[in-house]
């Protein structure tokens, strides 16, 4: 009956998208392995999961299946759980002494959610207002990629993202919303396809009413080129 009650609660969990901790959760033997190593275990359970469902993998063409997802999941979609592919954002002197918010806007989100393993997508719109240093604006993009790139809760990812942010820049003066479907609710269980999710996170001057609504007014203006 415990056991019955423990599987109850984790469905429970997942169903309601709630996540446990701000940093993501490792063990702490994560990198023992090697990609190749990674990649040739997942692989076979990747068979064993088709073959289960009754697959043909004999088929030419899932034939290949294991080894492309099993590649997919450790270099691309879950590369970001690797520290060593963790963007370098170097910062510079902000000489022109541009002291107004910075926003960066629709910045594309390719994630996993982490209770099904479905993807994630939407748009990032970060913000920041320099305390004298500034950061290339691609960095800020390579930093959306490298937290979205991990099984995640979208709450999460959008901490990470100010976190690191206001480490880089030596400020608490960061922001991040993002807004998102979740395929785990949009292709199953309720497979409601309008909805999305929107979360923010809001440090130091954006805490502040004017400063947030400031933001929010920029996220708005529809950019056309």
């Amino acid at each position: 009956m415990k056991i019955e009650k423990n599987i109850e609660d984790f469905e429970s969990l997942g169903d309601d998208h709630v996540g446990t901790s701000q940093n993501t959760p490792m063990r702490q033997d994560a990198f023992k392995l090697s990609n190749d190593e990674k990649i040739d275990i997942i692989k076979d359970d990747i068979r064993h999961i088709m073959e289960t469902l009754g697959l043909d993998l004999s088929d030419d063409s899932l034939n290949g299946t294991p080894n492309r997802v099993a590649k997919m999941f450790v270099k691309e979609i879950f590369a970001g759980l690797n520290p060593d592919k963790k963007p370098k954002a170097s910062t510079f002197e902000n000489k022109y002494k541009y002291g107004e918010m910075l926003v960066e806007k629709n910045i594309t989100v390719y994630s996993t959610c982490e209770h099904h393993l479905l993807p994630i997508v939407g748009k990032a719109h970060i913000a920041y207002i320099s305390n004298g240093t500034v950061v290339g604006l691609s960095k800020m993009n390579r930093i959306v990629d490298y937290f979205a790139k991990r099984p995640q809760v979208q709450e999460r990812l959008t901490i990470q993202i100010v976190k690191e942010l206001q480490e880089v820049l030596n400020t608490q003066d960061v922001a991040c919303v993002i807004d998102a479907k979740h395929l785990c609710v949009n292709s199953r269980g309720i497979r409601d396809v309008e909805s999305s999710t929107v979360t923010s996170e809001f440090g130091g001057k954006f805490k502040e009413q004017a400063t947030r609504r400031e933001l929010l007014d920029y996220i708005k203006l529809d950019t056309k080129f």
